[in-house]
């Protein structure tokens, strides 16, 4: 009993310490009301040395009554007002043009109050940081503006959307942040602002149990995974009994490959050894 238990441990400790930011579970923990973590990405992917943090929340429910509501991966204000939702996407379909639009306008529904003028409207920024270069083009950096056609000025309405190509890990600043977010070991990190919170979350007692739901979720993955290969097992092993069934009754190879679902080499096989 003991020995499984260390066993348990060990994997959940080697799980949690092979997490890097583009985890996205991982990334909440990693800025979850830390300021100073969010202002690099803000600086750093905004260009701007002068933003200043002012708060920042993960998993901010955004309540939609007349439509659909969205939960927000990260949620950062700054000091002049602005909202930054910021993204991250590993699988290509998760960032998806219209969903950025979405997320845009659902921000601006959430923090214009009753009685407000639309000037009060205050600037956000929704942020993709994907995996892949989900727009093609092999920019580092895609910022997304409304203008107007006939003269390509901009149309300054104070939403912006940007998408981080992640695979740009060059020795610029944001290059560096990139080689940051698939970074798994503290020491490693060119931001200090983040070596500190991953060395709690990686290899302290009360990061590991801050990070409950991760655990909770590889066991859930785990556990699904086990499921999915006895189900295979069963049923390959139901399509062998099949196989042996048709040719015990004389069906052809052909045949008994379609029905059984088996391979040609494994119905060949099999009737080499009930031949025997």
């Amino acid at each position: 009993m003991q020995t499984n238990e260390s066993s348990q441990d060990g994997e959940i400790k080697h799980v949690i310490r092979s997490l890097c930011m583009m985890n996205n579970r991982f990334m909440n923990f990693m800025l979850d009301d830390n300021k100073e973590a969010a202002q690099v990405f803000l600086r750093i992917i905004l260009g701007d040395d002068k933003i200043k943090v002012k708060n920042v929340r993960i998993q901010s429910f955004i309540q939609n009554i007349y439509g659909h509501s969205s939960q927000l991966d990260i949620l950062a204000q700054d000091s002049k007002g602005r909202y930054f939702n910021v993204e991250v996407q590993r699988s290509d379909e998760g960032a998806p043009a219209r969903r950025a639009r979405f997320y845009s306008s659902i921000l601006d529904t959430h923090f214009l109050q009753p009685g407000k003028l639309y000037e009060e409207l205050p600037d956000t920024y929704v942020i993709f940081i994907t995996e892949n270069d989900v727009l093609h083009d092999n920019l580092a950096l895609y910022n997304i503006r409304r203008r107007i056609d006939e003269n390509a000025k901009c149309f300054e309405d104070g939403s912006h959307i940007i998408y981080v190509n992640s695979q740009r890990r060059d020795d610029t600043a944001l290059g560096k942040l990139m080689q940051d977010l698939y970074c798994t070991e503290p020491k490693n990190l060119h931001y200090h602002e983040f070596a500190e919170r991953m060395e709690f979350l990686k290899y302290s007692k009360e990061g590991e149990e801050k990070m409950t739901d991760v655990i909770e979720e590889y066991a859930a993955k785990k556990a699904e995974a086990v499921a999915k290969e006895a189900a295979k097992k069963t049923a390959q092993a139901r399509n062998v009994e099949l196989a042996k069934d048709l040719l015990s009754e004389g069906e052809s190879i052909e045949r008994t490959v379609r029905l059984s679902k088996l391979s040609e080499a494994e119905v060949r096989e099999l009737a080499s050894k009930l031949s025997a």
